[in-house]
């Protein structure tokens, strides 16, 4: 990173935790690129604390701030105005200053998620996808836009499922989808899963951590014997590389997305909409990504 003069500009991250976070790694490489004076930040924020340290921020001439878990409803707050997507699923991943010390709340997930599926052909094919929270409503969102012909939620909680697809399809009700939700533990979902051409994680099950039993992998391992080749398996997470769900994928010969591709083109996004450039270096913010997670 360049060095930290009196004209640095502050950019940053809002959630709780960010220690984690692969954003400052990617970002801070971005800008160096770019020749952007600019410093990301990580920075933990409790909810009760987020609308008085986002207004603070913006006083304080932040050049944007990207907004992560638990965050992204709560900042709807925060916001002067929202963007056209952030607004129809009602979730801020990235704030935009605007004139009076405001903020413009958007969302770049559903970008994100988008593009490493920009090379195939969904036109009237089938989805599975795992979980019901904000990244699937972001998900879902992004589907709709490739014009496939179905989307099968699958949760385990009925009232939660069920809230979730009547939100969806009301909001989506002017696209020719067809969503439903389907309870894994009452139902059997292997037929869902052998038809599937397309199957995307966006539930936290397999992310590394120090319990690395097989039953990380989402939905439990017997399920996915009936797996074809010829889906795509899509993982938000991003960490391990691959994770468990995935390597189950590869030895069936299934093509792979992990969430790095999903991290990085969203704050890619986030920069063009800061920095109102359009060539933002990605390779140069994936690969650094690619590194620290190598460490």
């Amino acid at each position: 990173m360049s060095t930290i003069t009196g004209k640095t500009n502050l950019v940053g991250l809002l959630g709780q935790p960010v220690n984690h976070s692969l954003s400052p790694i990617m970002h801070n490489a971005a800008y160096e690129e770019m020749g952007l004076d600019w410093c990301y930040l990580a920075m933990p924020c409790e909810s009760k604390d987020l609308e008085k340290v986002a207004k603070a921020l913006r006083y304080l001439d932040c050049k944007g701030l990207n907004i992560t878990i638990p965050h992204k409803q709560k900042i709807l707050n925060a916001c002067n105005k929202l963007t056209e997507i952030a607004n129809d699923i009602q979730a801020v991943n990235t704030l935009i200053p605007e004139n009076n010390n405001q903020w413009i709340g958007a969302n770049t997930d559903v970008e994100g998620f988008l593009m490493p599926l920009k090379d195939y052909d969904l036109k009237d094919k089938s989805v599975v996808v795992i979980g019901c929270g904000g990244s699937a409503r972001a998900v879902i969102m992004g589907l709709s836009s490739l014009n496939i012909k179905k989307v099968t939620i699958i949760g385990r909680n009925n009232s939660s499922l069920d809230i979730f697809v009547r939100s969806m399809n009301h909001l989506l009700s002017k696209k020719e989808i067809l969503i439903e939700g389907i309870n894994h533990k009452k139902f059997n979902v292997s037929p869902y899963i052998k038809e599937a051409d397309l199957i995307i994680n966006t539930t936290p099950l397999g992310m590394k951590s120090k319990n690395t039993k097989q039953e990380n992998i989402p939905l439990g391992h017997e399920i996915w014997d009936c797996l074809s080749k010829k889906t795509i398996l899509y993982d938000l997470i991003y960490t391990p590389r691959p994770t468990n769900w995935l390597k189950l994928g590869q030895q069936k010969n299934c093509f792979t997305i992990d969430g790095l591709d999903m991290l990085v083109e969203q704050g890619a996004f986030s920069i063009r909409l800061w920095s109102g450039f359009n060539d933002i270096p990605v390779q140069t913010m994936k690969s650094s990504a690619k590194k620290h997670l190598m460490v």
